[in-house]
């Protein structure tokens, strides 16, 4: 019987400590345990094959009324091409990116916009935040591409996969800018 009652104060004592230690979490300690939704979601585009699957996942920033290539987003300055994480793309099989050999595996996605066109670079080190920590040391291929106008505006960063008959070209469109990448499949 002793027995019993010593298992009911431990379980009484273990419920009255717990109830102290969340009444004295700060705001901060509970945002940690509940995670904030992202103003720029977790997006991805993927094209299929029998025989490759290549897939790219960012963060979808918005326009939100705001001038984006030149302005929020400076030419001639290095961009994540995302928002958060830097972009990341994965082949599962080698292409030519804008004539270029690339290695299947994954990469992360840099970009340099300009007006009239963009240096494409993919860069070795994976799980950056940003553009932070880049290194152009680490650069596996840089390549430039023309970036033209949209026939229509694009309120969310969108990347999307179409066929070719190389392989697929990766369209980059936000704002009125559209920005064509292609992708040849090697042989």
């Amino acid at each position: 019987m002793k027995l019993f009652h010593l298992i009911g104060l431990l379980a009484l004592f273990s419920c009255t400590a717990q109830a102290q230690i969340d009444s004295t979490q700060t705001a901060s300690s509970a945002e940690l345990v509940q995670p904030q939704l992202r103003p720029s979601p977790v997006a991805m585009a993927q094209y299929k094959t029998d025989n490759c699957y290549m897939k790219l996942t960012y963060g979808q920033p918005m326009r939100k009324g705001r001038a984006i290539f030149g302005k929020l987003e400076p030419y001639g300055k290095l961009w994540r091409t995302g928002a958060n994480e830097a972009t990341e793309l994965t082949l599962t099989k080698d292409v030519r990116i804008a004539g270029q050999p690339v290695r299947s595996g994954t990469y992360t996605l840099f970009s340099i916009p300009n007006e009239n066109s963009w240096t494409i670079i993919l860069n070795t080190d994976l799980g950056q935040w940003g553009a932070f920590n880049y290194k152009p040391e680490h650069d596996y291929v840089r390549v430039d591409v023309p970036a033209g106008k949209n026939s229509q505006l694009y309120e969310a960063l969108t990347f999307k996969f179409e066929e070719t008959h190389e392989g697929a070209v990766l369209n980059l469109m936000w704002d009125d800018v559209k920005v064509q990448i292609p992708m040849a499949f090697t042989k």
